[in-house]
């Protein structure tokens, strides 16, 4: 079977070690993750694409992750297609994490609860304000609070990236990251 790579361009280092812990239940063993990690969103954006044009490997398909923060959600994913379009990858994978990659924690609070050994945290699920947590505005602070501080960004997110689930979190852009991991991973398939 042919080796493909998984490109992930990341805003960050959580969200890499988040996806260290959730892509193995995701793809197959044919499918290689890779990470480009840059300094923040700025950063990402200067650099996109040149990283893409110089990319060697045609078997390669590219992810690119990014916090909506205050941004608006479809003017921050229509500059990276731009972005990626003028590299001449038009087919990269785009995805926001609405409003920060914490919301997706929040929108699954048994995974938070495993990865961090807490117990009882999973109960707040139905609480209001993580029924929809992408429309939190301060999804850090939020998570941070009501883990009693034991949430750190990047242990945090290596701690609880093995136990997202699709089914249970109620995150939908956290849904529509995963939902877009699978059709490109059916597409190399295929």
């Amino acid at each position: 079977m042919t080796v493909w790579e998984l490109v992930f361009l990341l805003e960050e280092r959580s969200a890499k070690v988040m996806l260290e812990g959730l892509l193995p239940k995701i793809l197959p063993a044919h499918i290689v993750p890779r990470y480009i990690i840059f300094e923040g969103k700025t950063d990402l954006e200067k650099n996109l694409s040149r990283k893409l044009r110089t990319w060697l490997n045609p078997r390669t398909k590219f992810v690119i992750l990014r916090d909506q923060d205050s941004g608006n959600c479809t003017d921050v994913k229509n500059n990276l297609v731009r972005l990626c379009n003028q590299a001449g990858k038009p087919n990269t994978l785009v995805r926001i994490a609405c409003r920060e990659l914490e919301s997706w924690y929040i929108g699954d609070l048994k995974a938070v609860e495993n990865g961090l050994g807490l117990s009882g945290l999973a109960k707040q699920q139905d609480k209001q304000k993580f029924r929809n947590p992408d429309m939190l505005n301060n999804a850090y602070e939020e998570l941070s609070k009501v883990t009693t501080r034991k949430y750190q960004k990047v242990s945090g997110s290596r701690a609880t990236g093995p136990y997202l689930d699709k089914k249970r979190n109620c995150s939908q852009s956290f849904q529509v990251f995963v939902t877009g991991i699978e059709t490109v991973v059916s597409e190399i398939i295929s």
